[in-house]
């Protein structure tokens, strides 16, 4: 599903070149759940943000389902993102003036899907992740455990393959952070591919597979 080919990322800061990410080979196949660590500018984020198609690599390739996605302008890498890619974000990113079911449906009112299908597939997601009675609430109603489930039904919405995730328990309690796991977990269980980048090694430890980044690179790749 996912391959990439000496991928590296260079930023200028000032007169120095910093190299975020440095010639990275990566696999990944379907459905897997993988988590990815290291220290603080170890590249973990440049990767999700490459992975996800929020950013450009300075030179190699990324194939993801055949496709290379580095030769795409940047209108071709907004449709892949869209039909292929699901985001979950620290910190959730809703928007506070409309419900939690408006939330879930807004991805599907921008991709112009009618009515009648986005509020019954947004109503079947929330019900997934358990908040079958909380989709009138705004997210200032809801806990934030409840939030980041919002998040996850809004990232699956337009039913992605790949699901990217960014500290996804970061600012939650340890029991809401369980809860959110279950539910990121359930989805890979039917077939999702899940990438979690944590600083937590435990939540590393529930992953089949756990990659460590240092210094831009990829240092260690266990499976279990």
């Amino acid at each position: 599903m996912i391959e990439l080919r000496g991928i590296s990322r260079d930023f200028q800061v000032g007169e120095q070149t910093v190299h975020a990410l440095d010639d990275v080979d990566l696999l990944v196949g379907a459905g897997e759940y993988l988590a990815v660590m290291g220290p603080s500018g170890s590249g973990k984020s440049t990767l999700l943000n490459i992975l996800g198609l929020l950013d450009k690599p300075t030179r190699g390739s990324y194939l993801l389902d055949g496709r290379n996605t580095t030769e795409l302008d940047a209108d071709g890498q907004a449709r892949v993102r869209g039909e292929k890619v699901g985001f979950v974000f620290q910190t959730f990113h809703l928007i506070t003036r409309l419900s939690a079911l408006e939330n879930v449906e807004l991805p599907m009112v921008i991709a112009g899907r009618a009515p009648e299908e986005r509020r019954a597939r947004a109503r079947a997601l929330l019900a997934d992740v358990g908040l079958a009675e909380r989709m009138e609430h705004r997210p200032d109603q809801l806990s934030g455990g409840q939030r980041q489930r919002v998040a996850i039904a809004r990232a699956m919405v337009m039913s992605p393959s790949l699901l990217l995730a960014d500290e996804p328990t970061g600012n939650l309690d340890s029991v809401s952070g369980q809860d959110v796991l279950a539910a990121l977990e359930a989805l890979n269980a039917r077939g999702l591919t899940l990438i979690v980048v944590t600083h937590d090694p435990q939540i590393a430890g529930r992953a089949r597979r756990r990659l460590m980044m240092h210094d831009g690179r990829v240092v260690e790749d266990v499976r279990r």
